[in-house]
């Protein structure tokens, strides 16, 4: 599957330094420490519908850490998939009566659009769950070797208590995970399971869906085999970091943990773990179930400037609950006017310090808003006055978009 186009980063005249953030799995900030290139697996949509705040907030917090790696002179591997096939979407295909396939191709696309008009970095590879299922085939046929693979009426599942660290990523009890599992795609009180939380692999054909041949039988993958298989393939194993929205951490991050740390034992998932924040619109977190989302195409048809809705969410830190509104926009598109008039100006205020302040603030878990701040304050030293620097805006032009992927 094609990824969409790589915008140009410029160059800074300072290195960023080294890049810490917070792993969910400790509960600390942890510095990341890339051997041989930083790897990052983040991921993607179930494209049955179009990209919604939630999306968007996600996909730039971690293109921030894609950014401050660059900046600190790391070769970046990122990768990112597409759950092509998947129940949401074969539902949302039925109810408006539209190809499944084809109903993917469209989001997907307009997926990659929606994320060119921000500014997000692409990922080096984006991989779709369909064209992933030999490499699902291939890591269930590692889990049953290991033992940890069993079936239920055409099912297969993975028991969680094959993996001697479940639940270290999330670091959710029994108790926790059971109260929201059923929510989350999980299906505890089915018969015949082990146990209630372990989780669907391979499912076995249904009438009227689609299904690909395997040695278990016809079907097609579960979730969470899916994004573990294809990070496996293209990250191995102990990548420098997992990320997704806070609704991952359980069960999708925890489970997809466990099947490859269950087929390569001695094997860490990955070193750190990261989770962007939810996003909520009229009081309640933007969902499609909820049907309270914010559409980054729907504003970007509007005329709204993609740069003012990533201004918007570079404001709030990539782990924080909050809530869209239509005067957080407006006010971040006058405060990007504002600063265009200023950089207008080749002079300002000596930009090196500011260089330094927004490069340190990135690398402390990705404060984008101390960043911004420190951006703000060169405004208001230009507009008032000083422009000792005589090529300070076109150094300050390169760092926000270097920085941050903010064009002004």
């Amino acid at each position: 599957m094609r990824s969409w186009s790589a915008a140009e980063v410029p160059s800074l005249p300072v290195a960023a330094p080294q890049v810490c953030v917070f792993d969910t799995s400790t509960g600390q900030v942890v510095p990341t420490e890339p051997t041989g290139g930083a790897r990052l697996y983040v991921c993607g949509i179930t494209p049955y519908d179009a990209t919604h705040m939630g999306h968007a907030a996600t996909y730039v917090g971690f293109d921030l850490l894609h950014r401050a790696w660059l900046n600190a002179g790391h070769d970046v591997h990122y990768v990112q998939n597409v759950t092509d096939v998947d129940d949401p979407l074969l539902e949302r295909a039925t109810k408006v009566n539209v190809d499944w396939q084809d109903l993917a191709a469209r989001e997907t696309d307009l997926f990659r659009e929606d994320m060119e008009a921000l500014r997000v970095l692409p990922p080096r590879d984006y991989i779709g769950a369909v064209e992933s299922i030999p490499l699902v085939i291939e890591l269930i046929e590692a889990l049953q070797q290991a033992g940890a693979i069993y079936q239920v009426e055409d099912d297969l599942y993975f028991s969680v208590t094959a993996d001697v660290d479940f639940g270290t990523v999330s670091g959710w009890d029994r108790e926790q995970m059971l109260a929201i599992f059923g929510e989350r795609g999980g299906d505890p009180d089915r018969p015949g399971k082990r146990d209630p939380l372990d989780c669907v692999v391979w499912r076995g054909e249904r009438p009227d869906e689609p299904s690909w041949p395997s040695p278990f039988g016809p079907g097609r993958p579960g979730w969470h085999i899916e994004c573990a298989a294809i990070a496996l393939e293209h990250l191995g194993t102990s990548f420098d970091v997992q990320g997704g929205g806070s609704d991952l951490v359980f069960p999708h991050h925890e489970m997809s943990a466990g099947e490859v740390q269950v087929a390569h034992p001695g094997q860490k998932f990955a070193r750190a773990y990261l989770h962007a924040g939810m996003v909520a619109y009229d009081g309640e977190k933007m969902s499609k179930s909820k049907g309270n989302l914010v559409f980054v195409s729907a504003l970007r048809r509007a005329d709204v400037d993609p740069m003012a809705i990533r201004f918007t969410l570079l404001r709030q830190h990539y782990r924080s609950d909050w809530e869209w509104t239509d005067d957080l926009l407006w006010d971040a598109t006058n405060t990007l006017d504002a600063w265009r008039l200023v950089v207008a100006n080749p002079a300002g205020a000596p930009a090196l310090p500011v260089v330094q302040e927004v490069l340190a603030a990135l690398a402390d878990d990705l404060d984008a808003p101390r960043a911004l701040r420190a951006v703000q304050g060169w405004m208001e030293a230009s507009r008032g006055g000083d422009t000792t620097d005589p090529d300070a805006s076109a150094t300050i032009r390169n760092l926000l978009d270097a920085a941050l992927g903010l064009v002004i």
